[in-house]
């Protein structure tokens, strides 16, 4: 029997960069066809107080390693954070896909009741009384945010995509 905190986690993470690198690899061909310098839509934002397209992807995997990584209790990976093109973009996904993929799914038993503490003994300190409510109220709704915040991104700049590209295969 699968644990319910793994079938509402790691499958929805899959589904979802998928989506998202099915949707870079169009803003990558628009670019292409239109002569749009990579950069433009790389580092475009929605409003200028908010993160650019290269910043939403990367928090986006970084929520999808770091819940997966938590909910199955093993290590957090630390990834560099330099990625700067689409193709560093797309393999910033790949590797994070790896990692969720190679997680042990005995590792998530008991995770729906244990507790999830985030950055100790720092001002960002979160504390979440299960796995559960980390993942519901939490890891789930930040995942989203940026994913969505990437694809309106890229939808505001004129790259064709819709709901279908967003929500991946």
């Amino acid at each position: 029997m699968t644990n319910p905190l793994y079938a509402a986690s790691v499958p929805v993470f899959q589904q979802m960069l998928s989506g998202l690198a099915n949707v870079l690899s169009k803003a990558q061909a628009h670019a292409e066809a239109k002569k749009i310098e990579p950069s433009a839509l790389l580092q475009a934002r929605l409003y200028p107080d908010m993160f650019t397209l290269v910043r939403q992807v990367l928090i986006a995997c970084d929520f999808a390693k770091g819940v997966s990584a938590r909910l199955a209790g093993a290590e957090v990976p630390v990834y560099e954070d330099n990625e700067q093109s689409f193709e560093d973009l797309q393999a910033r996904i790949r590797k994070t896909l790896a990692f969720i993929e190679s997680l042990p799914r005995a590792g998530f038993d008991g995770s729906d009741t244990r507790a999830v503490h985030l950055n100790p003994g720092t001002p960002r300190e979160r504390h979440f009384d299960s796995g559960a409510a980390y993942l519901n109220t939490y890891g789930l709704p930040h995942f989203y945010f940026h994913t969505t915040t990437a694809y309106a991104i890229l939808r505001h700049n004129g790259v064709e995509v819709g709901k279908k590209d967003y929500m991946g295969a």
